[in-house]
C-alpha cells in the first residue's frame, strides 16, 4: 500500500522540463560585437573528411553558444607544413599519393583547408531553408548534414514570429515564364521591386532591385501575416544585417572572414577603428584569472566596441608571428606585441596539449562576462 501510494504521488508530482533558452529574448540594442580569429590549419590536423567536418562543427557550435559575431580564418602558414609531412609517412609508394591526390581534387579539406573551414562555418550558420539557394553541391559538404544544427536565432520555425528576417532574393513570376493569375497584382516589377523568400508560404517583396540568390535581411511590418498565402507579398524593408543586433538586441549569427596571415586579422579589419580590445591566448600567457586580481573584470577591461579573441594553431601563435612576412618587415617577433592581454585560458592544465577547438570554448566562457559587462550596449 505505502509503494502504490509513492507512485501514485510521483505521477501527481510536476518535472519543469522547459527550456527557457528554446525562445530567444533580446533585453535591448547591441553595439559591440564579439570577434574570435584561428588559424585554418587545424583541419589538417584531422585525418579524413568526416574528422575534419566535425572538428569544423565544434567551432561553428561554441561561436553560436557564445553569441559570436565574428570568426576570422587565418593563415599561419602550417597547413601545408602539415600535409606535406601526412603524404610523405602515411603513404607506401608514389602510386597511392596519386590516388589520394585525385580522389580529393574537389574536395579542399586536404588542398585548403583555409576554405575548408569557412565553407563550412558559413554553411552551418546560413538558415537551413536558405542553403539549397546559396550553397550548390560540393564535395566539402558530404558530412554537413549529420552535423548538430545550430539552432540560431535567426533560424526560425514557421510559428516564430520576428520582425527581422532572413531570407534570399528571386525571381520574380514574369521573369520565371510562369502564367498570371488573374489579379495581376500579385505580379512583382522586377525593374523597381525584389521578391524575397523567405522560407514561409507568403513571400516577401522589397522596393530595391537586388539580383536573384542573394541573401538579405529585412524587417517586416507589424503583425505580418507570412504563414498563410496571399495574393499580394508583403511589402518589407532591407536592411543591414547588423540591425537585429544594434536595433533590438538579438543575436544574428556570426559572419565569416578570410585573412591571410595573423596580421591580417588587423589589417582588414571591417569594423570602423578595428578592434579596440584584443586577447591573444597560450598556454604561456598570464592566468585568465588575473583579469580579476585585486579588482572586478569590469574595471580591469576597458569598456569596448569590438573584442578580438585570437586563437592559434598546433605550435601556438608563435609560429604564425613567424610565418608572417607583415610582421617580420615591422620587426615583430614575439606575438605578445600584438595585444592588450596575453592569457592562459586554462592555467594548471591536465593534458600536456589543449587542442584549438577545447580552447575556443575554454575561452569563449572565461571571457563571457568581460563581453557582456564591459562591451558597449548603445
Amino acid at each position: 500500500m505505502k509503494r502504490k501510494f509513492e507512485t501514485s504521488h510521483l505521477q501527481e508530482r510536476e518535472v519543469d522540463t522547459s527550456k527557457p533558452s528554446a525562445v530567444y529574448e533580446p533585453l535591448g540594442g547591441r553595439s559591440y560585437t564579439l570577434s574570435i580569429a584561428l588559424p585554418g590549419s587545424i583541419i589538417a590536423n584531422a585525418l579524413t573528411p568526416e574528422l575534419k567536418t566535425l572538428l569544423a562543427s565544434q567551432i561553428a557550435r561554441a561561436a553560436a553558444v557564445f553569441c559570436v559575431d565574428e570568426v576570422v580564418v587565418f593563415g599561419d602558414g602550417q597547413a601545408e607544413q602539415q600535409e606535406n609531412h601526412r603524404r610523405q609517412y602515411s603513404f607506401k609508394n608514389q602510386q597511392n599519393r596519386q590516388n589520394r591526390q585525385n580522389q580529393h581534387d574537389a574536395f579542399t579539406g586536404f588542398s585548403d583547408p583555409n576554405f575548408f573551414l569557412t565553407h563550412i562555418l558559413s554553411y552551418l550558420e546560413t538558415p537551413p531553408f536558405l542553403r539549397k539557394h546559396l550553397f550548390p553541391m560540393h564535395p566539402d559538404l558530404k558530412y554537413a548534414g549529420i552535423l548538430p544544427s545550430l539552432d540560431m536565432p535567426h533560424h526560425f520555425r514557421p510559428h516564430e514570429w520576428c520582425p527581422y528576417r532572413e531570407g534570399v532574393t528571386v525571381k520574380s513570376e514574369n521573369e520565371q515564364g510562369k502564367s498570371y493569375k488573374k489579379r495581376n497584382s500579385r505580379t512583382v516589377d522586377s525593374k523597381t521591386q525584389t521578391l524575397i523568400d523567405v522560407g514561409l508560404p507568403q513571400k516577401v517583396s522589397i522596393p530595391v532591385t537586388i539580383p536573384p540568390d542573394t541573401r538579405v535581411t529585412i524587417m517586416l511590418p507589424e503583425e505580418a501575416d507570412l504563414t498563410t498565402e496571399h495574393e499580394d507579398p508583403v511589402t518589407a524593408t532591407a536592411v543591414a544585417p547588423s540591425a537585429p543586433r544594434e536595433e533590438a538586441g538579438y543575436y544574428w549569427g556570426y559572419s565569416v572572414r578570410l585573412a591571410s596571415s595573423l596580421s591580417a586579422i588587423f589589417t582588414e579589419c571591417e569594423y570602423d577603428g578595428g578592434y579596440d580590445v584584443t586577447f591573444g591566448t597560450s598556454e604561456r600567457g598570464a592566468p585568465i584569472f588575473s583579469l580579476d586580481e585585486g579588482d572586478s573584470v569590469k574595471s580591469r577591461v576597458p569598456e569596448f566596441s569590438h573584442m578580438l579573441i585570437v586563437f592559434g594553431g598546433i605550435g601556438g601563435l608563435e609560429l604564425a608571428v613567424k610565418a608572417d612576412s607583415e610582421l617580420s618587415q615591422m620587426g615583430v617577433e614575439e606575438p605578445t606585441k600584438l595585444f592588450d592581454y596575453w592569457v592562459n585560458v586554462c592555467p594548471g592544465q591536465g593534458s600536456r596539449t589543449i587542442r584549438t577547438e577545447e580552447a575556443v570554448w575554454l575561452g569563449l566562457m572565461s571571457l563571457r562576462e568581460v563581453a557582456i559587462k564591459r562591451g558597449k550596449k548603445q
